[in-house]
């Protein structure tokens, strides 16, 4: 496995965010033209059609939206417990969920510096992640 870095740590799933992101935009394009040249006959169906897309939509928003969510929680958690088996102290409440995700990537040395550096300068999650220096990459993400 290729050895994770800032520059391509980001997973992109072609199955999800290509063929069927893309997909269902298409389809909805398309059940909105279907919509706009039926006959008044069909303009039942076709709406059907449109709702059903937007819904297809929200649908794959939302379930990723919730994955993500829940992976944060894990990650927030994992790294509350690695800090504290290197400091004896939890994680410190200034920092935010965006910055506990950038701070998985940092090695053990770095990481408890890493903390106080990111409450004390307010870096961002990005900042963060460009900042370590001895990358720890993350396999199992989704």
């Amino acid at each position: 496995m290729k050895n994770q870095n800032y520059s391509n740590h980001r997973l992109f799933v072609p199955g999800y965010h290509y063929f069927t992101m893309l997909g269902i935009i298409i389809l909805l394009i398309g059940s909105i033209v279907n919509l706009v040249n039926t006959s008044p006959d069909n303009k039942y169906s076709a709406s059907l059609l449109v709702l059903s897309s937007l819904l297809l939509m929200f649908v794959a928003f939302y379930a990723r939206s919730f994955a993500l969510k829940a992976q944060d929680r894990a990650i927030k958690a994992e790294e509350n417990f690695r800090h504290y088996l290197l400091t004896k102290k939890i994680l410190p409440n200034q920092l935010t969920v965006r910055q506990i995700v950038g701070l998985r990537f940092a090695s053990d040395e770095e990481f408890p510096t890493l903390v106080e550096k990111a409450i004390q300068d307010e870096m961002t999650e990005s900042e963060i992640k460009k900042s370590i220096k001895n990358w720890k990459g993350d396999y199992y993400r989704a």
